[in-house]
């Protein structure tokens, strides 16, 4: 199955999370955080079932944007 995950930076982990499923896993490093991201929806699907497990068939766009902040 495919599924998209976005990875964030907090201090000095990794954040992986699975837009999706809503799982959370982390690393020291963003491969780190992948393989444990990914260990951790295999537990996810062992645990809850594979009926009804969304997968991702769209387009993911993610893009750095500033907005004006008045004093």
């Amino acid at each position: 199955m495919r599924f998209t995950a976005v990875i964030t930076k907090e201090g000095k982990w990794y954040i992986a999370h699975c837009v999706e499923l809503g799982v959370v896993s982390q690393g020291r490093t963003i491969e780190e955080a992948q393989a444990n991201l990914k260990e951790a929806v295999e537990l996810y699907i062992e645990s809850f079932g594979r009926e009804d497990l969304p997968e991702s068939s769209c387009e993911v766009i993610l893009y750095p944007f500033e907005v004006a902040i008045g004093e």
